[in-house]
């Protein structure tokens, strides 16, 4: 009987001849796009998608505005501006951790809701007690802003916004 057992290269050439075997076995894919499913990145994408909606219902909501003067305008930009800067951060935090055990990716969640609200409020305090902005249009903006929210959801979950 043979005894036939495979012979390994040399150390040295063991990485070239691995490297060799996977660009043959397993071409690079001819996308940008990655072959595997991220559920971090996808999470992310939306998110920013969703920022991205609502930064479009803050511009049409200044536009409105815009008829009744400079300083309301502005007043429902900082509004909106706030809510976006806000789900801008929370997504940042939240979805900046990577792959993580449940309690700290719901700690994580906890706190990007917090930094949000935060944020939030702290930018339309300053709009209204140190600018003087109206604070009608603000709170219209900040509405119209969680509605868009609101709405890219409904689109995501209908399958709209996924790719």
């Amino acid at each position: 009987m043979l005894n036939r057992t495979r012979q390994l290269p040399p150390p040295s050439a063991q990485p070239i001849i691995r490297r060799l075997h996977w660009a043959f076995i397993c071409p690079p894919s001819k996308t940008e796009e990655p072959s595997v499913h991220d559920p971090m990145s996808a999470g992310r994408r939306l998110a920013f998608r969703a920022i991205a909606f609502q930064a479009g219902a803050t511009a049409l909501t200044a536009l409105a505005f815009l008829a009744h003067g400079a300083q309301p305008a502005l007043a429902a930009l900082v509004g909106g501006s706030a809510l976006v800067a806000g789900g801008g951060l929370a997504a940042l935090v939240a979805l900046g951790g990577g792959v993580k055990p449940a309690g700290s990716v719901l700690g994580l969640m906890l706190a990007g809701v917090l930094v949000k609200w935060l944020v939030v409020f702290a930018v339309l305090a300053v709009g209204l007690a140190g600018f003087q902005l109206p604070p009608l249009p603000m709170l219209v903006a900040v509405v119209a802003t969680m509605l868009a929210y609101v709405l890219a959801q409904i689109l995501n979950r209908e399958g709209v916004l996924r790719e």
